[in-house]
């Protein structure tokens, strides 16, 4: 008999995007933004596992963060955060759910998660911003987690920010019209400072 998972699809309705002037430290905006998000602990480190591929189970994640089984979309959020905390994208450009014992494959349509808040703290070269994904990860934007702005067939910008591994979120229209407000000009190109680096938006 084939397994049933129960399963929760994840909205964009209601995301909050603000900026943030006062005088808090931007570790403890962090904090609050985790403890909102409800992701006070770090994902698994899958990063470390090495198991054997078991091939695929009929999962996917749509463009908007949706996740399905079998065509059945999640009616949980909570098994989608345990399921998007055991993400990682593998050197042959897949997506797998990896836990000590097996290795399943994960058909993404765009990105595995998607951006629906952004914050900054300070600005020009002291602004730090993080993003929130639908998943409650909270990522600050520096080297080590970079913005990168596709550009689409119809010639629309479409952003994207590291979040762990190789896996990226694709930054929601809302956070990214907050970016290009907060970005300055600097030889005709847009873009904005994070953690002391400059990164990209688009053309000035």
């Amino acid at each position: 008999m084939a397994r049933t998972l129960v399963f929760a699809g994840w909205h964009e309705h209601g995301c909050k995007i603000q900026e943030m002037t006062n005088s808090s430290s931007f570790q403890d905006l962090v904090a609050l933004l985790k403890r909102e998000a409800g992701s006070g602990r770090g994902p698994p480190p899958v990063e470390r596992w090495d198991p054997p591929y078991c091939g695929e189970a009929g999962f996917e994640i749509l463009k908007d963060g949706m996740w399905k089984h079998e065509g059945t979309r999640i009616t949980r959020e909570a098994l989608v955060r345990l399921f998007a905390s055991i993400l990682r994208k593998d050197a042959d450009g897949i997506t797998y759910l990896v836990t000590p014992v097996e290795k399943i494959r994960v058909d993404v349509e765009d990105a595995p998660f998607v951006v629906i808040r952004a914050d900054r703290a300070g600005e020009g070269r002291d602004a730090q911003i993080a993003f929130t994904t639908n998943v409650g990860d909270v990522v600050v934007l520096d080297e080590n987690h970079p913005l990168r702005v596709d550009i689409n067939a119809e010639g629309e910008p479409r952003p994207y920010v590291l979040v762990r591994g190789r896996l990226e979120a694709r930054i929601l229209r809302a956070p990214f019209y907050e970016l290009v407000d907060w970005a300055e000009d600097r030889d005709g190109r847009l873009g904005v400072w994070s953690a002391g680096a400059w990164f990209e938006v688009g053309e000035g």
